[in-house]
């Protein structure tokens, strides 16, 4: 292939000696993820609680630093975001599986639009590989369809799974970048 240029990266001998901490982490990982798949209801409530503590603790620093701040022009925009962390926040907390459902209606609604975007800009570019965008464009939309179909039941599984799977896939990356430790 023409301009092709290759990156060379070099490992520091100090982060190649702990390769087993990284294989560690990465199985971890792995188990967490493979158990978030198998039980998608409960990742999908314990994501939804995680966000929604991460959410208050952000206000509570939002509301702090609008007060630290003072007079400034950026009062009103951290109190503003103060108070929308706080408010989503404890929906998140109280009421984890309606937000649960609210937030699959909006993740398939994205994949419904992202996925027709992608497959009309596509067909209309023609860059390299665009056979590839296409098929990407329809399996996005498809997975829209789904989770749509299955509302509200697919509330209940559908963010446990995704995390579940990403969980899957992050640890197998940091597992292979482990093993690239080890025979580095």
């Amino acid at each position: 292939m023409p301009n092709v240029q290759i990156v060379e990266i070099q490992i520091p001998h100090e982060m190649a000696q702990y390769w087993g901490w990284f294989l560690v982490f990465g199985v971890g990982l792995l188990i967490l993820g493979i158990a978030a798949v198998v039980r998608s209801f409960s990742a999908t409530v314990g994501t939804m609680l995680f966000f929604g503590w991460l959410l208050l603790f952000a206000g509570g620093i939002e509301a702090v630093q609008a007060f630290m701040v003072g007079h400034w022009a950026g009062f009103f925009h951290h109190l503003l975001a103060a108070i929308l962390f706080g408010v989503i926040g404890f929906m998140l907390v109280t009421k984890p599986v309606l937000s649960a459902e609210a937030l699959t209606v909006i993740m398939a609604t994205f994949f419904l639009i992202g996925g027709i975007f992608q497959i009309v800009a596509s067909l209309a570019l023609h860059i390299p590989g665009w056979g590839w965008y296409v098929a990407d464009g329809a399996i996005t939309v498809l997975l829209g369809v789904v989770l749509l179909a299955q509302w509200p039941i697919s509330g209940l599984w559908a963010i446990g799974l995704f995390v579940g799977i990403d969980l899957v896939f992050y640890g197998g990356a940091w597992i292979a970048f482990a093993l690239g430790l080890r025979s580095a």
